[in-house]
């Protein structure tokens, strides 16, 4: 790379630099203090701390690794570290509710003090290395971004007052559902993980080859309509369509339905608080062992990550994601081929996460980001109504524990052919 092109890239990554850490500001804009300091459940953060623990990232590997920046407050790093065991030791997560001080201002204060060295440094110059990481903490920032949501989404339904986290909540337009079709997949070997182009986690490489054996998916994801008749079919209550570690899990946290579904079933708490249920939009916040139900419900599968992947890849990134401020899946609007790949949910698939063929993690300790992970979690693929456009690709990869359903997860039938 030429000091010229150095140049140019620090140009527009400060650019950015900006525009993400402003966004994540404004997410809080309609928070209180008093909100924004509530964990309601140890999976779950404080916007609080999504503000510190982001600036955090960018002090301890960017700033600090150049050996000419003295931190404001040292003693915070080890409330704001998540959990790079290599850097030092860590506030109990689930304890960050504790956490009243440091309060809002010194936090956007920190905020401010850290943005205003990175654009320093981006101003005069940094190296392509450097270049790499500011990248990886927008990237990760944004990540942030939609957890922001989902936690704060998660303490507003914990409260009894039910508060609304926005009123702008839009009404939904579709009168119907798209008809239900599967369509065929591509079968044998194909080549899926990133290909090179524009960033990546390392869990998305090496690209490699893979067998995809004969198969169709769901041209649109599963609705609420449809997951009520499971419901009503009484699929909590039968036994054979759960997983073992499935079915002990409806019975001990007492399951009868989604998270955010209300006893009527005709209503569900949204960042707008209560609202009816739209009977064509995509369920969401389910588990895995839910979408696996279902799934069997229904007498077909979830797809593996590879089948919707290579679908996916030949679709451009656009939907109900972040950018249209609508915090709701939506119906989708009918239309030939695959609806509904990226946004309004994330879709389970039945892979679990596990490293591609020659995964190597990142160097130092920014190689904790996302290989120690790799146990016991399953691959989500496409992005949800609050994840960034620019955030998501076909070769994404998120994952969750199966019993996880606070973030906006949702089901995408496959079947074999």
């Amino acid at each position: 790379m030429t000091l010229a092109q150095s140049a140019a890239e620090a140009e527009a990554l400060l650019r950015r630099f900006r525009r993400i850490r402003t966004r994540s500001v404004a997410l809080c804009a309609s928070l209180s203090a008093e909100d924004m300091m509530v964990q309601s459940m140890p999976d779950a953060s404080p916007a609080k701390w999504h503000l510190a623990h982001t600036t955090w990232f960018f002090e301890q590997f960017v700033l600090e690794r150049a050996g000419d920046y003295r931190s404001p407050h040292p003693e915070w790093h080890y409330l704001f570290n998540s959990y790079y065991q290599t850097v030092g030791p860590m506030h109990a997560r689930p304890h960050r509710g504790l956490l009243s001080r440091p309060g809002m201002a010194q936090i956007h204060d920190y905020r401010e003090r850290v943005d205003a060295a990175v654009s320093e440094r981006l101003s005069r110059g940094v190296d392509a290395a450097t270049l790499a990481v500011i990248e990886l903490g927008l990237e990760h920032e944004q990540q942030h971004q939609e957890l922001l949501l989902t936690d704060i989404k998660h303490a507003f339904a914990s409260n009894p007052l039910r508060p609304a986290y926005t009123a702008r909540l839009a009404a939904g337009t579709v009168t119907s559902a798209a008809p239900l079709e599967f369509i065929t997949g591509a079968e044998g070997v194909v080549e899926i993980g990133h290909d090179g182009d524009g960033f990546a986690f390392d869990n998305e490489s090496p690209r490699h080859r893979t067998l995809l054996h004969p198969h169709a998916l769901a041209n649109r994801l599963v609705t609420n309509a449809e997951y009520a008749a499971f419901v009503h079919d009484g699929g909590y209550r039968e036994a054979s369509l759960w997983l073992s570690d499935g079915w002990d899990t409806v019975r001990r946290e007492q399951w009868q339905r989604p998270l955010y579904w209300q006893e009527d079933m005709a209503s569900e708490f949204t960042l707008a608080g209560v609202q009816a249920i739209d009977p064509h939009a995509p369920v969401c916040h389910v588990s895995y062992y839910e979408a696996d139900a279902f799934a069997r419900w229904a007498g077909v599968r979830l797809p593996t990550e590879a089948e919707w992947e290579h679908a996916a890849a030949a679709l451009p990134v656009r939907g109900n994601l972040l950018d249209e401020e609508r915090f709701h899946p939506r119906a989708a609007t009918p239309g030939p081929g695959l609806l509904q790949m990226y946004g309004d949910v994330w879709e389970w698939t039945a892979s679990p996460y596990v490293s591609y063929p020659g995964f190597r993690p990142l160097a130092g300790a920014l190689g904790e980001y996302n290989g120690k992970f790799m146990c016991g979690q399953w691959v989500l693929r496409g992005g949800s109504c609050a994840t960034p456009r620019e955030h998501v690709r076909a070769s994404y990869r998120n994952f969750f524990p199966p019993h996880a359903r606070w973030q906006f997860m949702g089901i995408r039938l496959g079947q074999d052919r």
